[in-house]
């Protein structure tokens, strides 16, 4: 059995969001899929050539993409230390997910060009379904206030959706710049 988060279907289609903005990916470029799930991303990714890295506290769901290539990290993302301390993604993908102290992190994660691609749940959800939780529901633009400032917004919006089910969902496409946009844009202030 599943739920939205982790569907027991391991054919659900990958987030729209992600496969609007996976051009903007390196060919070939290394994938982080936060909080897995059932790895429907990883999955994505790694049919479009990327190198992946899957990670969730529980991979029993995720051997498949082990056998596919994909690099499979355990960790509690929450109470464990961050396992990417040391490695650089072209991207960073994080849907239904929501861990605010990782915001920093995800940046770190970032090699220079990389992409952030977020989908979760925003504030309003908690009158269509669950979660309900204000703790893991975002405020609107609250990613474009996370991450504006470190990162160059492509695409970011916030509101209800009604497939594949009904929910209220903020999304965020956004890219670290490279050195030469950030000594522009230091350069401009």
């Amino acid at each position: 059995m599943g739920s939205f988060d982790r569907p027991a279907d391991v054919n659900i289609p990958p987030s729209g969001w992600v496969v609007r903005f996976a051009p903007l990916i390196r060919t070939c470029g290394k994938v982080l899929d936060l909080a897995a799930g059932h790895g429907r991303h990883g999955r994505y990714f790694l049919d479009r050539g990327n190198e992946v890295v899957a990670t969730d506290i529980d991979t029993s769901h995720l051997k498949d993409l082990a056998h596919m290539g994909a690099q499979i990290v355990e960790a509690d993302l929450e109470n464990g230390p961050w396992p990417f301390a040391d490695t650089r993604f072209d991207a960073v993908i994080v849907c239904n997910y929501l861990h605010r102290p990782h915001f920093p992190l995800l940046v770190a994660a970032l090699e220079k060009g990389g992409l952030l691609l977020f989908d979760t749940f925003g504030q309003g959800n908690e009158t269509v379904g669950r979660p309900r939780n204000p703790d893991f529901l975002l405020a609107p633009g609250e990613l474009l206030s996370a991450f504006g400032d470190c990162l160059r917004i492509v695409a970011y919006e916030h509101g209800l959706e009604e497939k594949p089910r009904l929910a209220v969902k903020q999304r965020l496409c956004a890219q670290k710049m490279s050195d030469n946009e950030e000594i522009n844009r230091l350069s401009a202030e």
